[in-house]
């Protein structure tokens, strides 16, 4: 069998325009037997990519091969390390293109640690090459592409882990069996919250980019005009073109626990809406530091969310999730409070169903069995909790300005919506201290078909162009017929 030629990817792409299938690619994963060692590569080294290849070198028989990064410096000082932590032990090749590394036939594995855009692109790229995948979260920059990744791991039987560690949490996933099985009632709410301090980035001049860094690589499928320093390492997460804000970056994994609890049935929301801002900083960022977004699914269930970025006195973080019910009890980390009541009842938790070893432990097992299942957070669920975030940034994406107020949220008849709206209002109004003078940005309520996965009714039109981002030639993600 073939492996990816990236002369033959190149001249491909430019014959295919705008969609394509990479030819001669595997059929399933690389077999792996159980006492084999495991052969995985890292693309993206910094940030969290270094956690990646501490994850990876923790483990048991497995190795290092591949260290894949697009800024020599940070690739040279990555490689040093490995080099050092190994003594020898396995000889690691540091490269700047992925496609080298998905070209080695005895590569078993490619993990993910990249920008948000180049996610979905070589987990593609990692399936069709019979690469089993662990892909940091969100696993999809736009909802078309996601769906592309997921087809992609059903046709080539490969397995795709998405890095929300909290579906290796055998405590959490017990306590959403729990809530599945009705032990609370039937679940009306659930919250997630991604509210931690970030700072302003203020702005960095147009430039010609660094020697170290190939920026056309860097760039990949994301259409951007020109380089500047806030691309380049993190903030790149405040663009549109490269991330998803604080929603989908740090929230994926909130997202993520917010969905897993709703009932088995439910995939996709019906609605979805947001109203928020980026207030104080006046920087170079787009992206929001502060939002309230609320989606409902076909079976009456919602799911809120809560991003509050901007640092004051007092600042109270919440990285977490809650869960409110139709009579009027809800849970609060592991407490269950009866409705009206302040008193903390301890919720006996049992072990729920997850593949052990963590999350990256988890992976390892399911590569060497060969079993998609064994994915703690596989590529249909990592689509779904994806896909929700994107409807609800792309409600703020078409919003329009009104006055900072407490009545600027549109939420109908729902009293639930306002009430949580008014908490975020309060803080912001007065423990921020945004002025009246400010704006916020309210979205549409915007209607959405999940067997189709588009965009229907009034703004149908403006949304559905957000469903898929724009590629560079040579990076273009593939349609679903076409993977």
């Amino acid at each position: 069998m073939s492996r990816i030629s990236r002369r033959g990817f190149v001249q491909g792409t430019a014959l295919a325009g705008a969609s394509f299938a990479i030819s001669g690619t595997k059929s399933s994963g690389n077999i792996i037997g159980a006492n084999d060692r495991v052969r995985i590569g890292v693309a993206g080294t910094n940030g969290r990519g270094s956690s990646h290849i501490d994850g990876w070198m923790s483990q048991s028989n497995v190795e290092l091969a591949y260290l894949v990064d697009v800024d020599r410096e940070v690739l040279d000082r990555r490689m040093k390390q490995v080099a050092e932590k190994t003594a020898g032990q396995y000889a690691t090749k540091g490269i700047a293109d992925v496609r080298e590394a998905l070209d080695d036939k005895n590569l078993d594995a490619i993990s993910v640690a990249t920008p948000n855009h180049w996610h979905s692109l070589i987990t593609i790229w990692g399936a069709q090459a019979g690469k089993h995948v662990y892909v940091e979260k969100p696993m999809s920059h736009d909802v078309v592409e996601g769906r592309v990744a997921w087809e992609a791991q059903k046709k080539y039987k490969v397995v795709i882990q998405h890095g929300t560690q909290a579906r290796s949490d055998k405590k959490r996933a017990g306590l959403h069996e729990m809530i599945q099985a009705g032990k609370f009632g039937k679940l009306k709410i659930s919250y997630g919250y991604c509210c931690k301090k970030r700072g302003t980035i203020g702005f960095k001049p147009v430039s010609d980019p660094p020697a170290n860094l190939d920026w056309n690589l860097w760039k990949g499928p994301a259409v951007i005009e020109r380089y500047h320093g806030n691309y380049v390492h993190y903030n790149w997460h405040w663009f549109w073109e490269t991330g998803n804000g604080d929603l989908n970056n740090q929230g994926t994994h909130q997202l993520d626990v917010a969905r897993w609890a709703l009932d088995k049935d439910q995939t996709h929301p019906v609605r979805a809406m947001a109203i928020g801002g980026r207030f104080q900083w006046n920087d170079q960022g787009v992206t929001p530091n502060t939002m309230f977004a609320m989606a409902e699914y076909p079976n009456g269930q919602y799911v809120y969310f809560n991003v509050r970025n901007v640092a004051y006195d007092g600042y109270q973080n919440q990285v977490e999730n809650e869960y409110y019910f139709e009579d009027g009890g809800k849970i609060i980390g592991y407490n269950y409070f009866a409705k009206g009541s302040t008193d903390a009842q301890p919720i006996d938790v049992p072990d729920g169903k997850v593949t052990p070893g963590g999350n990256f432990g988890s992976f390892i097992a399911a590569c060497r069995a060969g079993d998609p299942n064994m994915a703690n957070g596989n590529a249909m669920d990592a689509h779904y909790g994806c896909v929700l975030g994107h409807l609800m940034n792309n409600s703020y994406r078409l919003g329009t300005q009104v006055p900072f107020n407490a009545k600027a949220g549109k939420f109908g008849d729902n009293k639930d919506a306002a009430e949580h709206f008014f908490k975020l209002h309060e803080i912001m109004s007065k423990g921020v201290g945004v002025s009246e003078g400010s704006q916020y940005t309210v979205g549409p309520l915007l209607t959405f078909d999940p067997a189709t996965e588009r965009h229907t009714g009034e703004h149908a039109e403006q949304a559905n162009r957000l469903l898929k981002d724009p590629n560079n030639p040579g990076f273009q993600v593939p349609s679903v017929t076409d993977v």
